[in-house]
C-alpha cells in the first residue's frame, strides 16, 4: 500500500508513521508528502528521508480548483493508496475528498464527537477540554468527509487529566498517544484488521 501524506508544519505523527514503516512495522510505502506551507518541517523531513515533498498552496496555485486538481494530480501520479492527514491545517476540497472517499484518515486531539468541529485543532482543543473540567480527554483516529471531524471514528484511545494539568502538559502526553494509536492504526489498515469502506 501506498501512502500519501498532508502536513502543515512538523508533522510528527506523518514522521512517526514514516518510521514505522521503515522499521517494518507497517507493510507500506511512503510515497509523497504535501504540505501548504513551504516552510513546514514536514517537507524538510521528507526530502531528507527521500521521499518526494510538494509545496501546493493558494500561493501556488490562487484558485481553489486549480489547487485541488494539483494535489489530485500527484496523488495519482504515486499511486496513492491512502491518504494521511497529520496536521493539515486546510479542509480539503470536495472533489478531494469524493475521489479518495473512505481512503482519508486523520487524527484529533480529543474523544470525538467531543471539542471537534471547525476551529478545534491543536491547543485549542486542550484549553476547551481543561477549561470545562473533564477528567479525561484522547485521541481518534477518523475517515476524513466533507465536514471537520465528522467521519466514522476507526480507533480511539483515552488520556487521564491529572490537577493542575496545563495545556503543555496535556497536550505533549495526548502526542504522545497519538503517535502509538495513529501507527497501530495505519497498521491495521495495511494489513486489512482495519476494514474500510468500500461503498
Amino acid at each position: 500500500m501506498k501512502l500519501g501524506f498532508f502536513a502543515s508544519h512538523n508533522g510528527s505523527n506523518m514522521q512517526a508513521i514514516i518510521a514505522a514503516c521503515r522499521a517494518h512495522r507497517i507493510a507500506a510505502e511512503p510515497v509523497l508528502v504535501i504540505s501548504n506551507n513551504p516552510e513546514s518541517g514536514a517537507l524538510q523531513y521528507a526530502r531528507e528521508s527521500g521521499i518526494p515533498a510538494y509545496h501546493l498552496s493558494r500561493v501556488t496555485h490562487p484558485e481553489a480548483a486549480a489547487l485541488e486538481q494539483a494535489s489530485l494530480r500527484v496523488l495519482d501520479e504515486h499511486g496513492v493508496d491512502l491518504v494521511i492527514l497529520a496536521g493539515f491545517m486546510r479542509k480539503l476540497g470536495p472533489g478531494l475528498v469524493r475521489t479518495y472517499q473512505h481512503r482519508i484518515v486523520n487524527i484529533h486531539p480529543s474523544l470525538l464527537p467531543a471539542y471537534g468541529g471547525r476551529g478545534m485543532y491543536g491547543k485549542k482543543v486542550h484549553q476547551a477540554v481543561l477549561a470545562a473540567g473533564e477528567r479525561e480527554t484522547g485521541a481518534t483516529v477518523h475517515l476524513v468527509d466533507k465536514d471537520y471531524d465528522t467521519g466514522p471514528v476507526l480507533a480511539q484511545c483515552r488520556v487521564k487529566i491529572r490537577p493542575g494539568d496545563t495545556i503543555k502538559h496535556l497536550a505533549a502526553r495526548v502526542q504522545r498517544q497519538e503517535h502509538r494509536l495513529y501507527v497501530s492504526t495505519v497498521a491495521g489498515i495495511v494489513a486489512g484488521e482495519i476494514v474500510l469502506p468500500v461503498d
